[in-house]
């Protein structure tokens, strides 16, 4: 029974963690993009706007998923470890969304809220994963 119990606190830490997380992945989107995510994507259905915030929240969970999986048999060090991939995930997903910006013409994240569908949320969305992954390999 203890062993469920213990199980129990440490899916519960961990889940609490990715959560954090995810929310840091939410905020980051909307900092990068121009105007209220959430209105854009829950009020004006904007498909763009979606497309960025779940690659990014796909991103985000796959790094978390990869850091717990191959996580520490310590159990404070694999919070750790955890949490510093997650946010290295973060904040490598910020760096190539503003290196894409300065690589393309306009501004990338007015481009990405347009209510038009764009070639270049297509690619913003697959540099999130692909930065995920690269950041998950790592981890192994």
């Amino acid at each position: 029974m203890n062993d469920i119990v213990n199980g129990l606190g440490r899916a519960t830490a961990y889940g609490a963690l990715g959560l954090v997380l995810l929310v840091l992945g939410i905020v980051l989107v909307d900092v990068l993009t121009p105007g209220k995510l959430g209105r854009q994507i829950w009020e004006q259905r904007n498909r763009n706007a979606a497309l960025v915030l779940s690659s990014a929240l796909l991103g985000v969970g796959g790094v978390v998923f990869t850091s717990i999986w191959t996580t520490y048999d310590d159990f404070g060090k694999g919070l750790v470890s955890t949490a510093s991939f997650g946010l290295l995930g973060l904040v490598m997903m910020a760096v190539a969304f503003l290196v894409v910006d300065v690589l393309t013409p306009g501004k990338l994240g007015e481009t990405l809220v347009d209510p038009e569908p764009h070639p270049a949320v297509w690619v913003t969305a697959s540099c999130n994963l692909a930065v995920s992954a690269v950041i998950s390999a790592s981890i192994a």
